[in-house]
């Protein structure tokens, strides 16, 4: 399967993070352990999500999840 690049979204209903990559497509919610991949700094970082006290990707420092490019 292809990449798909999208955004990450917090889902309050599911207390997750989910990938937009589209209006009306969406990854189907992300959990602990998953891999993607983040644009930050000018390219793209292999990372994977994780909870502790709060939702983190590890080895990235961002203040808020929240629309992030991301591919998976």
């Amino acid at each position: 399967m292809a990449q798909k690049t999208g955004a990450l979204i917090f889902d309050e209903t599911a207390d997750s993070y989910d990938i937009r990559f589209d209006i009306a497509d969406y990854y189907g919610g992300l959990h602990c352990g998953e891999c993607m991949d983040v644009f930050t700094g000018g390219k793209w970082k292999p990372t994977r999500i994780e909870y502790g006290d709060n939702w983190y990707l590890v080895g990235i420092r961002a203040e808020d999840l929240n629309g992030l490019r991301v591919r998976i």
